[in-house]
């Protein structure tokens, strides 16, 4: 005889919403997630709660409702001013235990990727990591995630059924953008927060911002992607003097933008933009499907890969086995003398 276990009291969808300095960062990705969110709940027949954490970002709440949110549970504080591990699983963890959401949605940014698995351990779940695909079984009414797996070659679907809330990260750019609608009313409810900022051994000293690159990589006529075997500071230094050399412009694969080492905008690949410029110069970058979707139809594509075997020689036209750290000076010094010499 098979155990079952009652989930009844779960009920409704969460999607957490991730702010800096009271607005929405990696906008797309938040509504995204909304969105998705909204079409989740509405075939459970459940409410869809915004989960929204910060100081000041109460203008934010009435935002998220107008986006597809029936409920934003508002967490207000100046010690939420700046992500703060500690705090923020605490406080979601707390209200999951007391209100049971049958389903969590995080972004797969880098915040998420850290508070996520902390969440699932601490309310002792499953979390499924950078879905593509999210649905409900219609039949047994429970999450259905969706991601790559072995390289992108197999797309895995994977269930929680004995454990709640069921959660997932969503990769950004995969899910549509909902539609704003002035007339939607919901509610907010601001939660009453007890924070010890003693307690918490972190404190943010102070915080970098890498601004929008203002690029439009998709009109380049040169690129310069950057994979993370070239994603040291010291070759991503070089890189950009190599293309700057080009007159290209510098993209990135998704691990690299997750380094913060370039800004969404200049992603290739499946979750970021797909370009055909003239030169497409891949410098450490391994060639996975997710990738290379997004620049196959380039022109001349040369690669720079230390790994002899790596997939991305199977879509170049000429390849460089070696290490970029010592390859890309001697590019740009050839490339400084054949100017020389004009």
């Amino acid at each position: 005889m098979t155990d079952t276990k009652d989930f009844s009291d779960y009920k409704g969808v969460w999607v957490f919403i991730e702010q800096q300095e009271g607005n929405l960062t990696r906008t797309t990705l938040s509504l995204e997630m909304l969105g998705e969110g909204r079409k989740l709940a509405d075939k459970l027949g459940a409410p869809l709660t915004a989960f929204l954490l910060g100081h000041n970002v109460g203008k934010l709440a009435e935002e998220l409702i107008l986006y597809g949110a029936d409920i934003v549970l508002l967490a207000d504080h100046p010690a939420l001013a700046e992500y703060r591990t500690g705090h923020y699983t605490d406080i979601i963890c707390k209200e999951a235990l007391e209100r049971k959401p049958d389903v969590l949605l995080v972004g797969a940014s880098p915040v998420g990727r850290d508070l996520a698995p902390r969440i699932s351990f601490r309310l002792h779940t499953g979390c499924t990591a950078d879905c593509t695909l999210l649905d409900i079984d219609e039949e047994k009414k429970i999450l259905v995630s969706t991601r790559p797996a072995f390289g992108g070659n197999v797309m895995a679907t994977i269930l929680c059924p004995d454990h709640r809330p069921q959660m997932s990260t969503v990769r950004p750019g995969v899910m549509d953008m909902p539609v704003k609608d002035t007339a939607r009313k919901g509610e907010v409810v601001t939660l009453n927060l007890s924070i010890d900022e003693a307690a918490d051994p972190v404190k943010v000293l102070s915080v970098k911002k890498r601004e929008h690159s203002g690029i439009n990589i998709r009109e380049a006529e040169r690129v310069v992607c950057v994979g993370m075997g070239a994603g040291d500071t010291q070759t991503f230094a070089r890189l950009e003097e190599l293309a700057k050399e080009l007159d290209a412009q510098v993209g990135g694969t998704r691990p690299v933008v997750e380094a913060c080492l370039i800004t969404h905008d200049c992603q290739i690949g499946q979750t970021g933009k797909t370009i055909r410029p003239e030169l497409y110069l891949a410098v450490g970058v391994s060639g996975t499907v997710q990738h290379t979707t997004g620049m196959s139809e380039a022109k001349t594509i040369v690669a720079i890969n230390k790994d002899a075997k790596a997939e991305i020689f199977n879509f170049a036209h000429y390849g460089i086995v070696g290490d970029a750290s010592k390859i890309v000076p001697a590019l740009i010094d050839q490339i400084r003398k054949a100017k020389a010499a004009r």
